[in-house]
């Protein structure tokens, strides 16, 4: 029996809902395939900054380290500034742990209706892979003359040739692996003068290195326009931290959802532990209304069973979630009627049935 220590952040809103459909989701997965999950919850959220000032503890990173894994809900609330919430829990997870490959899927599953006007038959299927440690978002800057008619404010984006090298070497990798044709690089070189250059040579100079996989760089304008008009086309798609950070929620929105976006934080090295989680935020408005779709939530445990090394019990969950959207289980941002505990259930007997 294969054995893991995960680390749950249940966060704010309905994350706590939707953390509890992915721990009935990874119960039945433990059955069934004769595993283990040792949980340990965190109560690092919103709530603990109004409690103690802080999203989490000083030696939070420290208690986090020892985890095979970190699964995460949703962070933020509305009395909590965004910047506060972001880079006291979220943020400085990814970057202490060197979590610098964050993978976005994407793809239309059965029962699911895109708002897209596609041919029928259009099948989208692809990976967003974003650099997640460095480029546009840094602490890098600051402002001057504050309140006054003279303030000044800059905000410095950092590149490295190391970091920019590695993630766009990640995404070829992925590609190879995955059987993906294409990497596509979102960028935008002709109108920021050295970051986005600098981004095209070091992914030219990565792409000859592949040969057999094309390789292609579109300003990330235009390519937000064929992520809505032929987003069959992609393979694995690459960016910067603002880039990817974008993309990743226009297409979720063209698959049906953001309620069903999955992400997971990497640290491919495995020198660290990863972070697992969906791409929706807190969603206040809906909290305690049993509503919440938890299927993002529970992708993104799936992304972590493949992480962890168990892909036939992720293939199951992916395929759980699959069955139940045909059988039209789904919650209202899908255009169903079924609520997050009628998800889940159906996701277990899925799972429940599935025979080895």
């Amino acid at each position: 029996m294969n054995g893991y220590r995960i680390a749950l952040i249940p966060g704010d809103g309905i994350g706590v809902e939707v953390m509890q459909s992915a721990r009935e989701v990874l119960g039945a997965v433990a059955r069934t395939f004769d595993l283990r999950f040792d949980f340990t919850e965190f109560p690092w959220s919103c709530q603990h900054y109004v409690d103690t000032g802080r999203m989490m503890p000083e030696d939070g990173i420290g208690q986090l380290r020892s985890f095979d894994a970190i699964l995460l809900g949703a962070v933020g609330y509305p009395t909590v500034p965004d910047h506060v919430s972001l880079w006291g829990l979220l943020i400085p997870i990814r970057r202490e742990f060197q979590q610098y490959a964050c993978v976005r899927p994407v793809k239309l599953l059965p029962g699911v209706q895109s708002p897209l006007a596609l041919p029928k038959g259009t099948d989208i299927d692809y990976l967003v892979v974003r650099e997640n440690n460095e480029g546009e978002y840094s602490t890098v800057g600051g402002r001057s003359y504050a309140g006054t008619p003279h303030e000044v404010v800059t905000q410095v984006s950092l590149f490295t040739r190391r970091g920019t090298e590695r993630i766009i070497r990640y995404a070829f990798e992925l590609a190879r692996a995955r059987g993906k044709q294409r990497v596509t690089s979102a960028t935008k070189s002709n109108g920021i003068i050295h970051s986005m250059p600098f981004w095209d040579e070091v992914f030219a100079d990565v792409a000859a290195g592949y040969p057999d996989i094309e390789s292609e760089q579109m300003h990330v304008d235009a390519l937000a326009a064929k992520f809505v008009l032929t987003p069959q086309c992609f393979g694995v798609v690459v960016g910067s931290n603002l880039f990817g950070d974008i993309l990743t929620d226009l297409s979720a929105a063209t698959v049906g959802s953001i309620g069903i976006g999955a992400s997971a934080n990497l640290n491919p090295e495995r020198e660290f532990p990863s972070c697992f989680e969906p791409v929706h935020g807190s969603a206040p408005d809906i909290v305690g209304q049993g509503i919440a779709n938890p299927l993002g939530q529970v992708w993104s445990a799936a992304l972590m069973l493949e992480h962890l090394g168990e892909p036939e019990a992720a293939r199951a969950v992916e395929d759980a979630m699959q069955r139940t959207l045909e059988a039209g289980i789904k919650t209202g941002d899908l255009g169903g009627s079924a609520n997050t505990a009628e998800v889940t259930a159906a996701l277990v007997r899925e799972l429940s049935s599935v025979a080895r």
